[in-house]
């Protein structure tokens, strides 16, 4: 409740020009953070699991066998002790998977987040990634970035709604420099992180979102984030209706596969929370089960493949060289316990990467058994996997256009649009229909914090006054004493609005008569003047309500006199009705009337 008095005293509104050259520095900024985390978590990747001090690491190869042996099962403890040690002690926040605290940020916290918060989560996820924990490097980044966007917008002490499109600029530039997917960072901060979508928004998104994708094209180079040999291959025919019905059951799948991913990350965070000991113990027990399973993996398939962020795994599937059904099985159940342990015990990363590995495996070994069943249907288990990617991240996150844009950026593959879209489509509908909530927003509702799904646009922002106001005001003279106006209006009055008038001018407003009886005790022996304050505005009838509310805004105004154009100072014949703030919510009420279900 502090926060209008806080903006009020303290906040200034930037110009769109100079909002939009602090979204640029935010992408710079945030661009060289993707940088710097990624050689980060190389350096402690090779040293945890070779004792090399060096940052030379290609996330897209599966990890070679660690030096040390069987004691490669204490490298994701250790590094879990490290990790725990950061969050207690300076930066709770930073613990799990980092877009939840983003979005609490914006819907609760007015968009601040703490600047200690982006060097923490970075050392933080960096340890959890490059010791073996199963998780992924852009929730780390999305809330590095957003925490770098909330920091500037905090040193300039900007408003509450520039400080949210800071931090939603810094999240999508997050996204855009660690996976070289511009337009699916847009698309993820328009559909997760922006409350509202126009062009003061939008433009230092597109900013900071390109500003970032250029820091990590230089760093980096253009290539996508995986190579998919398919993707030079032009399709010459539309899908074989055989292997469209494969898609959709893929779709299907993807659906339950993202509850899954959701319910075992709740399931096994309350069940780390009720074991006995404290933080310490409890990730060193998660950890250690991720690292036996590591080594396991390593002795029965001859690779560790749930590592970090699994990117080796999904590379090896999409070049059409693991196609071992047995395997994929396996390696997709594994996945879902490693990360769901790993995050449930204390770990600090994201859970995109794991999304894509659980949809890569899901996906091809659906493809393989599709071809086992329609062999003549042209159904490929690189591509299946490409859908089920985008399938599992597009029901997990609920974000189902940014996976598209970016299953299809990641990869430069354009023959899966069309299935693509038809598993992405069916796969979030049929895990809303299980569960509602995201793998987002279900950490969140158990602070009992709801973040709403669904963006229903401002229908009445754009209706005529006239639409809105009310025309049953009544008139009362300003000398009048209250306990005259009580006897003029009756013992059970309607709660209509009453304009106060001095001589011919308009004194004020009572937004609802029915307050007065209220007062009628102690001060029904004042005059109506005594009471009434200039805390209203006087609007003309064929404005829209837009400008209505934002002149409410400025003079914290209770009610809006309605009156016809005229020159001079309005009177009483000029009226023609009321808005209060009473108005304004039935107005907002109505106009999502066809969108509540």
């Amino acid at each position: 409740m502090v926060e209008p008095s806080i903006d009020a005293a303290s906040s200034r509104r930037a110009s769109l020009l100079n909002l939009c050259l602090l979204a640029l520095c935010v992408g710079i900024v945030t661009g060289y953070g993707a940088v710097a985390f990624r050689a980060l978590v190389a350096l402690i990747h090779n040293i945890a699991f070779f004792g090399v001090f060096s940052i030379d690491y290609d996330a897209n190869l599966l990890t070679e066998p660690s030096n040390w042996g069987p004691l490669v099962i204490l490298v994701p403890v250790l590094g879990g002790m490290l990790v725990v040690f950061l969050v207690n002690n300076f930066a709770p926040e930073a613990k799990g998977h980092g877009v939840p605290e983003v979005m609490n940020a914006i819907y609760f916290e007015q968009g601040r987040i703490r600047p200690t918060v982006a060097l923490v989560k970075s050392v933080a996820s960096s340890l959890s990634i490059g010791t073996g924990a199963s998780v992924g490097r852009e929730g780390p980044i999305i809330q590095v970035g957003s925490a770098l966007g909330s920091s500037i917008a905090q040193m300039f002490k900007l408003q509450t709604g520039q400080r949210i499109t800071l931090l939603a600029a810094g999240a999508g530039a997050g996204i855009a420099a660690t996976f070289n997917t511009p337009l699916g960072a847009v698309l993820f901060a328009i559909e997760l992180m922006m409350p509202e979508v126009s062009t003061r928004t939008f433009l230092p998104v597109v900013i900071a979102t390109g500003a970032a994708t250029y820091i990590g094209r230089i760093s980096f180079g253009l290539a996508p984030a995986f190579e998919v040999p398919l993707a030079a291959v032009p399709q010459v025919s539309a899908i074989d209706l055989q292997a469209l019905v494969v898609y959709v059951i893929l779709g299907v799948l993807c659906g339950i596969a993202a509850w899954m991913l959701i319910r075992s990350m709740l399931i096994t965070g309350a069940f780390f929370k009720k074991m006995p000991g404290n933080d310490y113990t409890r990730h060193a027990v998660g950890m250690l089960s991720v690292g036996i399973l590591m080594y396991v993996l390593l002795l029965t398939g001859g690779n560790y493949y749930i590592d970090g962020v699994g990117y080796g795994t999904i590379q090896h599937i999409l070049r059409g060289t693991m196609t071992s059904l047995p395997l994929l099985v396996v390696l997709f159940f594994a996945k879902l316990y490693a990360t769901s342990v790993s995050i449930g015990s204390g770990a600090s990363g994201g859970v995109f990467s794991p999304s894509l590995f659980v949809g890569a495996t899901l996906g091809a070994a659906c493809g393989v058994v599709g071809n086992m069943i329609f062999p003549d249907a042209g159904i490929t288990p690189v591509e299946f996997a490409l859908v089920g990617m985008g399938g599992v991240v597009a029901a997990g996150t609920g974000a189902a256009m940014t996976a598209i844009i970016m299953i299809f950026e990641m990869t430069r593959d354009y023959n899966i649009i069309v299935p693509l879209i038809v598993a992405v489509a069916i796969a979030l509908g049929f895990r809303r229909m299980i569960i509602s909530e995201t793998i987002y927003t279900s950490k969140l509702v158990l602070r009992g914090r709801h973040i709403p799904k669904e963006r229903h646009s401002n229908m009445f922002m754009v209706h005529p006054v006239r639409e809105v106001m009310t025309t049953k005001q009544l008139y009362a003279d300003a000398a009048l004493r209250v306990s005259e106006v009580i006897d003029k209006v009756g013992p059970s009055p309607e709660p209509n609005p009453m304009i106060v008038i001095e001589g011919d001018r308009i004194a004020g407003v009572i937004p609802d008569v029915t307050t007065l009886f209220s007062v009628a005790g102690d001060k029904g022996n004042k005059a109506l003047k005594e009471l009434i304050g200039e805390d209203f505005v006087v609007v003309v009838d064929d404005m829209n309500m837009y400008d209505v509310i934002k002149r409410m805004e400025r003079r914290k105004a209770r009610a809006a006199v309605v009156v016809k154009p005229c020159r001079g100072v309005p009177r009483q014949d000029d009226v023609c009705g009321v808005i209060t703030k009473s108005h304004i919510a039935d107005s907002v009420v109505s106009s999502m009337q066809h969108y509540i279900g």
